[in-house]
This record gives structure tokens, C-alpha cells and sequence, in this order.
């Protein structure tokens, strides 16, 4: 009966910042137009257009690792007011590591699986699920988005 309980903005409230846009709605076609609340702060979108204000349309929400793992742009990693940032395109998106070993694990992982990659696309007959180092790389991946 007390205090205040705080509403999920209306879908057309919804935005999201981009890099080179500012301020980006979900246009009302997309699937996620109705969708208020995102566990992850990131999204992921194909299409982009301008009428009445910048929309995005087919997008998916993306959580942290899967965006450090797989987004393009180099990984970097700086001590910043005692916490270790991780820091992607730039310094656009950055966000805390929870230790200094998480940082550096991650960074690594990125480095090894953007060997991997590579490795595949100089042999596209490598079998990546075969190859013991491929499997090991894999399989950490899979690990870390699955449990995060």
C-alpha cells in the first residue's frame, strides 16, 4: 500500500543508443516491438531505417560474452577507477569484468577463437569439432555463454 513500484516503459518509450545515431527505437513490426524489459543492456539488428525517427528492426538481445566473444573490433583491457574494464569498438561498449582473471581469460579466449577462425577459413576442410584444439575452444565457449 506503500512505496512506489516501477513500471516498464511503454514500447514506443523504449530506446536504445547506437554510435552513430544516438537515441534508436524498435520499429512496431518487429517481433521485439512489444517486448519491454531486455536481460541485456545489447542488442543485435540487421536493418536500421529513418521515417518519423530511427528505428531498428530484426533484432535479438545479445548478453555480454557472446558480444565480446563474436563482435568485431579488437578486445581491450584497462584498469579504470580499481576495475577491470573490457572494452570493444573503440571504447563504445565497455563493461566491468568481475577480476582481473575473468578480463584476461576472456580476452584470451577471444584471441584463441579468432585464430580458430582463421585456421578454418585458410583450410575450409578442418573439422573443428574434430580438431582437439578446436573442441577445447568450443567447448569453453559454449560453457561460458551457457552458465554466464
Amino acid at each position: 500500500s506503500t512505496g512506489v513500484v516501477k513500471m516498464q516503459p511503454k514500447a514506443e518509450e523504449l530506446k536504445f543508443v547506437t554510435k552513430n545515431d544516438g537515441y534508436v527505437h524498435i520499429h512496431p513490426s518487429s517481433v521485439n516491438y512489444q517486448t519491454r524489459h531486455f536481460d541485456s543492456p545489447y542488442l543485435v539488428y540487421h536493418e536500421k531505417i529513418k521515417t518519423s525517427r530511427v528505428f531498428i528492426r530484426d533484432c535479438s538481445m545479445v548478453s555480454v560474452y557472446p558480444l565480446v566473444l563474436l563482435g568485431g573490433g579488437q578486445v581491450h583491457m584497462q584498469l579504470h577507477r580499481g576495475e577491470f574494464v573490457i572494452s570493444l569498438d573503440d571504447g563504445w561498449i565497455r563493461f566491468v569484468a568481475a577480476s582481473h582473471q575473468v578480463a584476461e581469460l576472456v580476452k584470451e579466449l577471444r584471441c584463441e577463437l579468432d585464430q580458430l577462425l582463421q585456421d578454418k577459413i585458410k583450410n575450409p576442410s578442418m573439422d573443428l569439432c574434430m580438431c582437439p584444439r578446436g573442441s577445447r575452444i568450443i567447448s569453453m565457449i559454449v560453457k561460458l555463454v551457457t552458465t554466464q
